[in-house]
């Protein structure tokens, strides 16, 4: 049977609180394997390791920018003793998701800008510290993020993933240079979505992994436009279980059957996640 990894899942996320068992078992039922549950605070790191546990999936640890302006300097110390906590925990696979968001405005500009960048640098440390892959939210900051991950380089390399990557070719071929994987999801089945399906259907194959980033990012038969929304159409609420048919769209784009794209981004996932192996059936 044909199986996928959702390398980015936020099952723990309130949406899922009706029906989170029933979600995951429709996933299970479509083919997706295993989800990475990646944290955003402190405060869910707890949920998503007794998810990944309850689930048999894996979970990462880590501060959002989306987050940071909430959070204070003792949740890296936090989240320092709790990868340390957790070291022989084999669910837990990376530190994230961290990285840096300049698209909101109110992270763009000082002081939450340099505020950002410092959280970013503090958990590059800490997951090279405890030996582990990192989970990266890229949104208009992919030079920075670049920056920090040539600067601060372990020996041996990096290994993750750029999540719901959006930046240019050339900022694509350097992350992979890194070591580094690129996540594609639902924003790949929209024909508006130019650059990021003609990135999906160039890149390297060893390049690319599948998430959906559930419930966020639907493809395109889920979303609803504003004009809907205010007509009283609900926003269609991603599931992991909609990765196969998000999958679909990018091996038709590559001329790919879908086994063989599972295949290969399974591949690839393992690789950006090396704990995973462990995990998942042979």
């Amino acid at each position: 049977m044909t199986f996928w990894i959702d390398t980015h899942c936020h099952l723990d996320a309130p949406e899922f609180s009706p029906d989170r068992a029933g979600v995951r078992a429709r996933a299970a039922s479509a083919g997706v394997a295993h989800c990475v549950l990646p944290a955003v605070a402190v405060g869910n790191f707890g949920a998503v390791r007794q998810l990944a546990h309850e689930f048999s999936d894996s979970y990462a640890l880590g501060i959002h920018p989306l987050c940071v302006p909430q959070a204070q300097d003792t949740d890296l110390q936090a989240l320092d003793a709790e990868l340390t906590l957790r070291k022989s925990d084999p669910r837990l696979v990376a530190v994230g998701e961290i990285g840096l968001d300049y698209f909101v405005p109110g992270l763009l500009q000082s002081p939450m800008r340099e505020r950002q960048e410092f959280f970013y640098r503090e958990q590059l440390l800490l997951a090279r510290k405890h030996g582990l892959p990192v989970m990266l939210h890229v949104r208009r900051s992919a030079d920075k993020l670049l920056k920090h991950l040539r600067e601060l380089k372990p020996h041996g390399g990096w290994h993750g993933i750029g999540h719901a990557f959006n930046g240019s070719e050339q900022q694509a071929q350097e992350f992979i240079k890194l070591g580094f994987k690129l996540g594609f999801g639902g924003t790949l089945t929209f024909d508006s979505a130019l650059q990021i399906r003609r990135l999906a259907s160039r890149l390297p194959l060893d390049a690319l992994v599948m998430e959906t980033d559930a419930p966020d990012i639907p493809p395109h038969w889920l979303y609803r436009t504003a004009g809907q929304r205010e007509d009283g159409q609900g926003q269609g609420r991603n599931e992991p279980g909609e990765l196969p048919r998000i999958a679909g769209v990018l091996a038709q784009l590559r001329g790919l059957s879908p086994e063989a794209l599972a295949a290969a981004s399974t591949a690839n996932a393992l690789e950006a996640f090396p704990r995973l192996k462990a995990l998942l059936p042979c």
